[in-house]
């Protein structure tokens, strides 16, 4: 007999995560309620200079998923924007024109460069927009982003396509460019925990303007409001424009975030 195999899976492509992972995601809330328990802490990171940042929302959420970060930024001294799109139902090809048209008003109402923050999906967004107008791009962070690797490796994939017409995998030399390295800084804060994508799809080549931050024991709907992940992305939007270094781990959340030597093993 003989066995077909055309649609058996290599044998190193990544999975995504674990049944246990996923269902250990309900600690976000517990993640939600340290960030507000540790408040008086993140409001020592560095003071914003006013400049506008754009945070884009994963899948299937809306900018309420993002209301914290939005609130905790702009006490910070940041002008942070909602993308205000309604609920996030996928589709990077589809999507593009949209957000750069989004991205376009908020640079030109500012007059400065827009810094981008997205969780999971809405990462891959910012990424792809720093592929597109780097001219208005301050600096990218993204939160537990699938857009390197086997991006299939997610538990959300096969919704995504119902949802978005669009297969996960198409269009590869798009997907590779948003792989690759983006033309203005860029920061992946991601976790080993996560129970929706492999944290493997998460990460960049680090170089002299970009890096990855892992943190531990944070999960997927938690991550953007994490009070770990909270600092990490005030600190990382407090550069000045064209400066970049790398994260520094000796904070009050030193704990929570794993060596940076560790991100590629």
């Amino acid at each position: 007999m003989t066995i077909d195999r055309s649609n058996t899976p290599p044998a190193d492509r990544l999975r995504p995560p674990g049944l246990g992972l996923l269902l250990a995601e309900a600690r976000g809330i517990f993640e939600f309620n340290a960030s507000l328990l540790l408040s008086p802490l993140l409001m020592r990171a560095p003071p914003g200079d006013g400049h506008p940042v754009l945070m884009l929302p994963g899948f299937l959420a809306s900018d309420l998923s993002m209301a914290p970060m939005r609130r905790y930024l702009r006490e910070l001294g940041y002008n942070s924007h909602a993308w205000e799109m309604g609920r996030n139902t996928g589709g990077v090809s589809r999507m593009r024109l949209a957000l750069r048209d989004r991205l376009a008003v908020i640079h030109a109402a500012a007059g400065r460069k827009v810094s981008l923050v997205g969780w999971s999906l809405g990462g891959v967004y910012a990424r792809d927009l720093a592929l597109q107008a780097p001219d208005m791009v301050r600096c990218v962070v993204t939160l537990g982003s699938p857009f390197a690797n086997d991006v299939r490796a997610t538990n959300a994939t096969r919704l995504y396509e119902l949802l978005s017409g669009e297969r996960a995998d198409d269009n590869p030399e798009l997907r590779a460019a948003i792989a690759g390295d983006l033309p203005v800084p860029a920061t992946s804060i991601y976790s080993r925990t996560d129970g929706i994508v492999n944290w493997r799809t998460c990460l960049l080549r680090p170089s002299d303007t970009s890096e990855n931050i892992e943190v531990h024991l944070a999960s997927h709907v938690g991550l953007g409001v994490n009070p770990a992940a909270l600092w990490a992305v005030a600190d990382r939007l407090a550069q000045a424009v064209g400066e970049f270094r790398q994260f520094d781990r000796s904070g009050p959340f030193a704990i929570a975030y794993a060596p940076p030597e560790n991100a590629q093993s």
